[in-house]
């Protein structure tokens, strides 16, 4: 069978088992009572809405995994499986009860100790007592830098699509059979679920989707390996794939303590947000972020199958563009989004 046809069923039963799933999941949050409140600082929406798709999500991509997983990668993939269930309960409660940022964090460098338990963890210098502590720092980063972004309908769900779609395809020319699965099962399963998140959305993902999306986007590029090819050109690529999410929060944690705010405290300064601070409404603004995670996500492909010599500069170039953005998305957040004037 073709390469890229064998993880077609693994996307069929995923995007299947969520678009089923979703109306019970969010039936199941009506009645627990885990719903999104309006709050007019922070939410444009103006209704309570269900905040349980993390479920649905979850429920499919581990049945789409499991189902098609050949024996050699069960070990690998329950690991995984395990720690987004954990991230996913706590998520839950957190979305019901409003836990500390401790707890939070607490329970997602946990997640991220199971990985390097079973001997998933970045491998950059060879040397545990440094490569250790960078893949706690990815994990729990990524884990929330997903989460952060989950704040308009269909952008967590969108862009964990597209960023999935892109290391679908990337570990597919690479021969990874792991990544490859995983990669088609959450792709299937976020487009499942952005049918009922799509603007204006009837369900929220809440953090029980938010963090496990992050925490598996995470692994899939700790996973990712080039054989042969130099470091200081694959070093690039996970990053460029998944750049808008490291790109928000990066901005939004800066300008926090920026303005002397927690890092944790809600606010109105997102990626999204400025761009909706200078004209776009909310469906252009998610357009717009939908393209930056295609466009940066294709450049990472392309890094990852041309000569490592010119792999090099079309990453470097990408990475300036990036610091060129961040740069305009300060001067917006100083022109048209004065800090006194943003709710919390």
């Amino acid at each position: 069978m073709d390469a890229t046809l064998q993880y077609i069923p693994i996307m069929i039963v995923g995007f299947a088992v969520s678009l089923g799933f979703t109306p019970v999941s969010r039936q199941i949050a009506m009645r627990l009572g885990v719903v999104d409140k309006p709050n007019e600082a922070r939410k444009t929406h103006k209704d309570h809405k269900p905040m349980m798709g993390g479920l649905a999500i979850l429920v499919a991509l581990t049945l789409s995994v499991l189902l098609f997983s050949p024996p050699q990668h069960i070990r690998e993939l329950v690991a995984i499986i395990s720690g987004a269930g954990i991230l996913a309960l706590v998520g839950l409660i957190d979305d019901r009860y409003q836990l500390s940022w401790r707890v939070r964090f607490g329970v997602q460098f946990l997640a991220a100790a199971i990985l390097i338990f079973f001997g998933i963890q970045i491998r950059l210098f060879g040397i545990p007592l440094i490569d250790i502590p960078i893949t706690l720092i990815w994990v729990v980063a990524l884990t929330n830098a997903t989460n952060f972004l989950d704040n308009m309908d269909g952008l967590t769900a969108g862009l964990s699509a597209i960023g999935a779609g892109w290391f679908l395809l990337i570990a597919i020319t690479q021969g990874q059979i792991l990544v490859s699965m995983l990669a088609a099962a959450i792709l299937g399963s976020a487009v499942g679920f952005l049918a009922y998140n799509f603007a204006p959305s009837s369900t929220f993902m809440g953090d029980m989707g938010a963090l496990p999306l992050g925490f598996l986007l995470a692994t899939l590029a700790i996973k990712l390996n080039f054989g042969s090819q130099p470091l200081n050109v694959t070093w690039m690529i996970p990053p460029l794939v998944i750049a808008l999410p490291i790109f928000d929060i990066n901005l939004v944690v800066w300008t926090r303590l920026r303005e002397g705010r927690s890092p944790t405290e809600g606010g109105r300064d997102h990626t999204s947000h400025r761009l909706q601070a200078i004209g776009f409404n909310a469906r252009q603004t998610l357009f717009i972020l939908y393209g930056m995670c295609l466009l940066f996500g294709g450049v990472g492909f392309l890094v990852s199958i041309v000569p490592s010599i010119y792999g090099f500069a079309i990453g470097a170039f990408s990475l300036t563009v990036l610091v060129l953005l961040w740069l305009g998305m300060w001067w917006i957040r100083a022109k048209y989004q004065k800090p006194t004037a943003i709710g919390t």
